[in-house]
């Protein structure tokens, strides 16, 4: 197995995951706070796979708004403004903590969960 195919089972087993915590229900403060952690594994995870995915193509980046960019201009993302969303909040939620704008990432989640699970297939067919 090469890099990229495990990372891409990392990203798919992620994905699962947060798909399972979004069908609990939400009850506390703390399951509110797993399933953004778990967004941040998926959203990290992806966007590297984008990368490896994209070198293997030829195409070298470094950063994920350029992966993104990259992956749109590839066809692979259909609404860039989105993602570029999932890299904002990813970054609002790794440097700071606040409850309010912690609630607002978690609803906008459950928005973000389809694309990355449709992205993380559509690079697993890239790679067969």
């Amino acid at each position: 197995m090469n890099k990229t195919d495990n990372k891409l089972l990392k990203l798919e087993k992620a994905v699962r995951k947060l798909q399972l915590a979004l069908l609990q229900p939400e009850t506390e403060e703390l399951s509110i706070d797993g399933i953004i952690q778990r967004f941040e594994f998926s959203f990290e995870l992806c966007w590297k796979a984008m990368k490896d995915v994209l070198l293997e193509q030829g195409v070298e980046v470094k950063f994920p708004k350029e992966a993104l960019q990259k992956s749109y201009a590839a066809g692979w993302i259909d609404d860039e403004k989105l993602w570029l969303a999932m890299l904002e909040d990813r970054d609002e939620t790794s440097h700071t903590y606040d409850e309010e704008i912690a609630k607002a990432i978690y609803e906008r989640v459950k928005l973000y969960c389809p694309e990355l699970t449709r992205v993380s297939g559509l690079l697993r067919e890239k790679l067969a």
